[in-house]
């Protein structure tokens, strides 16, 4: 399958709207936990839209128009010395169209988004301990996990 790779538009904010209920469903979310649709339209174009755009999307379209996959990223000041890094927040591809190297191209777009902007010195991300398969997906393209931080979450005490 022939798939195309490019940045979100306001276009496509149902579309994503909706692949955020597949990726809640993938990482276990029930019905009662998947937020109404209509809300989740709003905050993906606050997030994506918004003055100032809190992130930015690349989106996977296939061959029939349909989004089927989407790299979610924010760049992060400082990293190392007073230079930047892309912070890719979210990676998926829908079920039916992995292991295709869908997933790769992603990656080298986000490598190259991150090369192409002055001052941006990496690229980071996070994957569960509990999904080998985003794992093995990263370690076969070369990349190892780092022992070097701890991840800390704490509710904004807001709904």
């Amino acid at each position: 399958m022939t798939v195309t790779i490019r940045p979100a538009e306001k276009r496509d904010v149902p579309a994503v709207a909706g692949l955020i209920e597949e990726i809640e469903r993938f990482y276990g979310a029930a019905d009662t936990d998947i937020q109404p649709i209509e809300e989740r339209r709003l905050q993906v174009e606050e997030a994506l839209f918004g003055v100032p755009p809190l992130a930015s999307a690349l989106l996977v379209e296939d061959e029939t128009g349909d989004i089927v996959g989407l790299a979610a990223y924010s760049f992060l000041w400082p990293a190392t010395g007073s230079s930047h890094s892309l912070f890719l927040k979210e990676l998926y591809v829908r079920d039916t169209l992995r292991r295709q190297g869908i997933g790769a191209r992603l990656m080298d777009e986000l490598r190259a988004l991150a090369a192409a902007r002055p001052g941006c010195s990496r690229v980071e991300w996070m994957t569960d301990r509990d999904n080998p398969g985003a794992r093995a997906f990263y370690e076969s393209r070369g990349f190892t996990e780092s022992d070097g931080k701890i991840v800390y979450r704490v509710d904004s005490g807001t709904a």
